[in-house]
């Protein structure tokens, strides 16, 4: 977050974006997108452009990184040095290192790693454009890609963020938003138990605003859940079909 807010984010109760404090922005979901990957998924929100891929489950290699008991979860958190304006350096920093270790662990939640043994399963997120919200784009994406890929779990993960912009509580920050506010709580939820499997926090809110920040963060995420299920449906209905 910026230490500059005196931006203007709200006008006349609208946000810049034209959206109300409640309204996320426009999500797009296509899974199976990549023939090459056991699972896939591609996914826009708002300005992300986001494409998860799947491989596995498969033998852990090298062999001292197998588990008996289950598989070993990798996820790979990267952005593209061309998804934002001041051109990033390519590969790992520290920054996607962290949200790769946290989003793993999310979705060891909800995989049924110990159906796996001495195996691995491999999750690859590429960032191609940013848009703020990233994090959760990521982890959405990938939580439909791995249900392409046909591995069992007890459920999606959805995520959403909720912030603090103009002392007003929001969902679903954007660019602006997210660089001009003054608070930002991305969140990760199983959406049917609402147990939250992911939660940061950057910036400064009152515990109230706390408390409508992660509910309106969870009613966020159900949302993305129901985008989520529709796109699976669409895809696995139409094969069927044979579209």
């Amino acid at each position: 977050m910026s230490s500059n807010t005196d931006v203007q984010l709200i006008k006349n109760g609208k946000r810049l974006s034209g959206r109300k404090l409640e309204d996320l922005r426009e999500i797009k979901i296509q899974p199976g997108v990549l023939d090459n990957a056991d699972g896939s998924c591609y996914l826009e929100w708002g300005n992300n452009k986001v494409i998860a891929a799947v491989y596995g489950p498969k033998e852990a290699m090298p062999r001292h990184t197998q588990n008996p008991l289950k598989a070993v979860m990798n996820y790979k958190y990267n952005m593209a040095p061309f998804s934002v304006e001041d051109r990033k350096r390519p590969g790992p920093d520290r920054r996607s290192t962290e949200i790769s270790k946290i989003s793993g662990a999310a979705l060891s939640k909800v995989v049924l790693l110990e159906k796996f043994p001495n195996m691995q399963i491999d999750v690859f997120v590429d960032v191609l454009q940013a848009d703020a919200g990233t994090r959760c784009a990521a982890l959405s994406a990938a939580s439909v890609a791995l249900a392409d890929a046909g591995i069992p779990m007890t459920s999606l993960i959805a995520c959403c963020a909720a912030g603090k912009i103009d002392n007003k509580v929001v969902v679903d920050l954007d660019k602006p938003e997210d660089n001009h506010g003054q608070a930002d709580v991305p969140m990760a939820v199983i959406p049917r138990t609402e147990e939250i499997v992911l939660l940061q926090m950057d910036g400064h809110l009152t515990a109230d605003e706390f408390k409508t920040a992660m509910r309106m963060a969870i009613d966020g995420s159900k949302k993305v859940n129901e985008i989520q299920i529709q796109a699976l449906k669409e895809k696995y209905q139409g094969e069927l079909n044979g579209d």
